[in-house]
């Protein structure tokens, strides 16, 4: 029996665009069957038969209902699917084991549908802001391989949740009135003895300058520990905005800025705002949050003990910071300095519109990035030609690990101001750190042959042990150039060197992604540039390959797509099992996408996209398109093809891995 077409929610003519929307009115018609058949309320849970000879989709319903009904649940499913009226996408329904209600799909017409339709579906009631703050990286050295995988995991968030329609604003916060700022300040008045016009005149790359710097001051320190007060002047000339150590401190900060910036475009990492601290402070946004911490008694002044003089928040009581040795925080020092969490808490709450003020804005440079500013119309950029920032329903805050300490406090203070439910939405996307493997640390000149045994190399920004971000993409580059010049001897150098970039490019972002956030991972250039496996040239790869046969059909004069309507007529025993499997991952990528942003696991991203490749490879030898001469063969696998390859796209674009022309 079929349904009838008044009954549904699209024509009985085609399938759902989408294939959860297929799977959801499914499980609505068979809602409807039991409440009919048995007077019982129930949503019938979604599952995915073992083997394709089992059908498309399995519903256990009858599994679930047994108990309830006193009856064998084989006996429950042979009643429903007796009348059960389907539409006319599904081929037929059966019932298989112990009591499964299997659909088997009419797999021309839904492909004929999917062929027609957008791969994800149009947005929903998604239209509330999400801020999401990631890379983060202190103005006071270059980024290192660590920054990488917090911006390229950022990065492919952002790209997701607005893939599945929520309205995403992209902050990246400067810390520029904090401690490393402020030892590379030091650095350069104290122990080099240089003025602002030196250090502006210092050539670039400006941050691998800054990087050796910081590590030098803090051996200097360490020589006599009466010079860590000019780290404490400092911090106060920066939070103050006054005095020759501030000025430095802003020049230096803009040009480490520049060069993140500029590190991070390499890999397609971009954003909306970037948020500087010293406006926090200059615009009297702690001052704000400071004063409704007092009111609300959430924070007050010790008088007595380590943190005599001291602005504390006091979370003993609290079962979250229950057992820690000293669960207090303070937010300002005795000195009067402000901490960071405590800034941190005056930026969550502008974020959700919570504080009553707002920045000032203007355009960073020329590029396509705004920066907060303290003048509410500085450089000729009044307020009203800025995008409206802030305000978000939820924010997500990219931070490793070792800072979720800090943002359960940050949670905290929300919480004490009486912001439950923004408490409740200000999420910590955590991930584990990133070391370098063994042979990439040789490889780098870390280690020698001779080690001390370990797997995989720690970084130390303090003890200046670690890999610069460029320096690694430099490295990535060129080893690309070198297997592209042996594949294409004849490419010139302009193309070598874009090949090598896109190459680069895929390899480091797919594999800061593909593993689980709780894990410490070793980046190994050589696994991350292997064509073959879990790799993200290997996605550019099957890229290539697909385009290779549509180059193919053209040369031999054949068309290189399929029309929906013929796919539709044509015969649904002409697809193999493993061609309509391909069909099938290919067209629940969308559900992949929304549980990775979901649960902000994003591997989940790149898991699918392998596995889709990996199917592609599989059924490009066993169903060849050219030289097939059965008309309908032919076209039956043309349509796997184009919905693979948009499905595909998709991902590789989610992930942030270039299109190349070859491989």
């Amino acid at each position: 029996m079929r349904y009838t077409a008044a009954a549904m929610t699209l024509p009985s003519t085609s399938a759902p665009a989408v294939f959860q929307e297929l799977k959801a009115e499914l499980a609505a018609l068979l809602s409807r069957r039991i409440l009919e058949v048995f007077a019982v309320e129930h949503q019938p849970a979604v599952q995915t038969p073992p083997r394709r000879d089992l059908g498309d989709v399995a519903f256990p319903a009858a599994l679930h209902l047994a108990k309830t009904l006193r009856r064998r649940p084989r006996d429950v499913a042979e009643e429903l699917a007796a009348g059960f009226e389907v539409p006319d996408f599904v081929a037929r329904v059966s019932v298989e084991g112990a009591g499964y209600l299997n659909v088997f799909l009419d797999r021309s017409a839904c492909a004929a549908a999917w062929l027609e339709a957008p791969i994800f579906p149009p947005p929903r009631g998604r239209d509330r802001k999400i801020i999401v703050e990631h890379t983060n990286i202190n103005p006071n050295k270059a980024a290192h391989i660590g920054h990488l995988r917090n911006a390229v995991l950022g990065d492919v968030l952002v790209r997701a949740l607005r893939r599945i329609g929520h309205p995403v604003e992209v902050q990246n916060y400067i810390d520029d009135t904090g401690v490393q700022l402020a030892d590379v300040v030091v650095g350069f008045v104290d122990l080099r003895h240089m003025d602002v016009a030196g250090v502006a005149a210092l050539p670039e790359p400006f941050d691998y300058f800054c990087w050796d710097l910081y590590s030098e001051v803090g051996r200097w320190y360490e020589e006599d520990a009466e010079r860590r007060q000019l780290r404490t002047t400092t911090l106060h000339a920066l939070e103050s905005d006054d005095g020759p150590r501030a000025e430095m401190g802003r020049l230096v900060a803009r040009r480490v800025v520049g060069r993140h910036l500029g590190t991070m475009k390499r890999i397609g990492v971009g954003y909306d705002l970037l948020t500087r601290e010293s406006d926090i402070l200059g615009l009297d946004f702690f001052t704000r949050a400071f004063d409704k911490l007092k009111a609300s008694g959430a924070i007050h002044l010790e008088s007595e003990g380590k943190n005599q003089g001291c602005w504390v928040m006091p979370l003993s009581e609290s079962e979250e910071f229950a057992g820690l040795e000293d669960p207090d925080k303070v937010i300002v020092r005795s000195d009067g300095t402000v901490t960071y969490v405590g800034k941190d808490i005056a930026y969550q709450l502008w974020k959700f519109g919570l504080l009553g003020c707002d920045f000032g804005y203007r355009k960073w440079r020329q590029e396509d990035v705004w920066e907060t500013t303290s003048e509410r119309t500085a450089g000729g950029s009044p307020d009203g030609e800025a995008p409206s920032f802030g305000g978000a329903a939820e924010v997500i805050n990219v931070i490793d690990a070792r800072q979720s300490y800090l943002q359960r406090i940050v949670r905290a203070g929300l919480e004490a101001l009486g912001h439950h439910s923004e408490a409740e939405r200000s999420i910590h996307f955590a991930y584990e750190m990133v070391s370098l493997s063994r042979q990439t640390a040789e490889q780098l000149g870390f280690l020698d042959g001779d080690g001390d045994g370990k797997a995989s190399l720690e970084m130390s920004g303090r003890k200046g042990i670690g890999v610069k971000a460029d320096d690694l993409l430099d490295q990535l580059e060129a080893k690309s150039r070198d297997k592209i010049k042996e594949r294409y001897p004849d490419l010139s150098s302009a193309e070598l060197d874009e090949l090598a970039r896109q190459i680069a490019t895929a390899a480091l972002r797919f594999f800061m992604v593909k593993a689980t956030t709780t894990r410490v991972i070793a980046f190994d250039l050589e696994e991350a540039l292997n064509f073959e496996g879990e790799t993200g040239p290997y996605l550019q790869y099957s890229m290539v390959r697909e385009r290779s046969i549509r180059r193919r059909l053209e040369a031999e004069g054949m068309a290189t797509e399929v029309e929906a309507d013929v796919v539709r007529d044509l015969d649904g025993g002409l697809w193999a099992d493993d061609l309509w499997d391909l069909v099938l991952a290919s067209v629940q990528i969308p559900e992949a996408v929304e549980r990775a942003a979901d649960s902000l696991e994003l591997s989940l991203i790149a898991r699918q996209a392998i596995d889709l490749a990996g199917r592609f490879h599989a059924v490009y030898h066993r169903h060849r398109i050219l030289g097939e001469a059965d008309e309908g063969l032919r076209r039956v696998r043309m349509a796997a093809n184009q919905i693979f390859r948009r499905s595909l796209e998709e991902l590789v674009e989610l992930i942030g891995v270039p299109v190349t022309g070859k491989m």
